[in-house]
C-alpha cells in the first residue's frame, strides 16, 4: 500500500506539521506577519510560496528549510556515495580497456612492421635471384 504522505500537497504537509506543533492557523499567521486568510491559502495550496516565505514557515515550525522541503541528507549522501563508488568502478574498467587497446595496438603495429619487413625481404631476394 502506498504511503499517503507520498501524495500530500506541500500545503497539506505544512498543515500537518503545524498541527503536530500544536499551533493554530492564527498562531502561524501572526508568526509570519500575514492574515489568517493568507495563511489558510498557503495550507490549501492556493498561494505559490517564495523561498523566503518557505524559510519563514520552517523557522516558525522550528524545523530546517530542507526538512520542510522533504530533503533527507542521509539519503542524498548515500546516493552520492553510491554514484562515487560506481564512478570509481568505471574509471578502473576504463583504464583496463585503455591498457587492452594499447596492447592490441602495439601487437597490430608489430605484425604490420613484421609483414612490411617480410615483403621488403622478399622483394630484395627477388632482386638478387632468390
Amino acid at each position: 500500500m502506498e504511503n499517503a504522505q507520498t501524495y500530500m500537497s506541500f500545503g497539506e504537509k505544512i498543515r500537518q506539521l503545524r498541527q503536530k506543533k500544536g499551533f493554530s492557523q492564527e498562531n502561524m499567521a501572526d508568526m509570519l506577519g500575514i492574515s489568517t486568510t493568507a495563511y489558510g491559502d498557503i495550507e490549501r495550496s492556493k498561494t505559490e510560496l517564495t523561498i523566503e516565505r518557505t524559510k519563514e514557515i520552517a523557522k516558525a515550525l522550528n524545523i530546517s528549510f530542507l526538512e520542510l522541503l522533504g530533503l533527507d541528507f542521509r539519503e542524498m549522501n548515500h546516493s552520492v556515495e553510491k554514484a562515487n563508488l560506481e564512478n570509481e568502478k568505471l574509471k578502473i574498467e576504463n583504464e583496463k580497456l585503455r591498457l587492452e587497446a594499447q596492447y592490441w595496438r602495439e601487437k597490430f603495429e608489430r605484425l604490420v612492421v613484421n609483414e612490411v619487413y617480410r615483403v621488403v625481404q622478399q622483394q630484395e631476394r627477388k632482386k638478387i635471384g632468390f
